[in-house]
């Protein structure tokens, strides 16, 4: 929800304004420094996604959509500049952070808290996510191009956690906004 708007009833001013800050930024970015030669052979371009761009997630809405194109960039100038300089191109998939965008979104706590309860490992923290993304321009990772590469402590990969389980179980009412209708996204 964006402004207190759900996602039934977007402001496409304000969508275009996600779309290009989130996502068209970075194919600006990547189209510019291909003119220029300024990403060296063998070098690595990383940009930071969500999962919500392959599942629903309450609140993230139109940010989904950004992710999305986020993603399918990274795997255009992957093959372009893959094929031309050797150039990796990768997004990663963070588990729920609170970064000053992060806070943006309505009930980050809840999201962060569920994420927590769903993965195995817990969430990653942002530091950690920072030591995987210096491992995306090692030598290491020199095969590895236009992924999506999921650093959510197992969270991709999970239906329900019994610790999710034993949360869900004690609150089914439904979200309501203060005016009692209920909301759904």
């Amino acid at each position: 929800m964006r402004k207190r708007r759900t996602y039934d009833d977007l402001d496409y001013n304000w969508l275009n304004k996600t779309l290009d800050i989130s996502a068209i930024s970075f194919h600006k970015m990547l189209q510019a420094a291909k003119k220029v030669d300024a990403i060296a052979e063998y070098g690595s371009v990383v940009a930071l996604t969500y999962i919500a761009s392959h599942r629903t997630f309450f609140g993230y809405n139109d940010m989904a959509d950004a992710k999305s194109l986020l993603e399918s960039i990274a795997r255009s100038f992957g093959y372009i500049y893959g094929r031309e300089k050797n150039v990796r191109i990768n997004t990663i998939s963070q588990s729920p952070t609170p970064t000053t965008a992060g806070k943006g979104i309505k009930d980050i706590d809840n999201m962060m808290d569920f994420a927590d309860k769903m993965s195995p490992l817990g969430n990653a923290s942002a530091l950690e996510c920072a030591d995987y993304c210096v491992t995306l321009f090692s030598d290491l990772t020199r095969k590895v191009t236009m992924q999506t590469l999921f650093h959510d402590g197992g969270f991709s990969n999970m239906g329900m956690s019994l610790r999710a389980m034993n949360q869900y179980s004690k609150d089914l009412g439904p979200y309501e906004d203060e005016n009692g209708k209920i909301i759904y996204g």
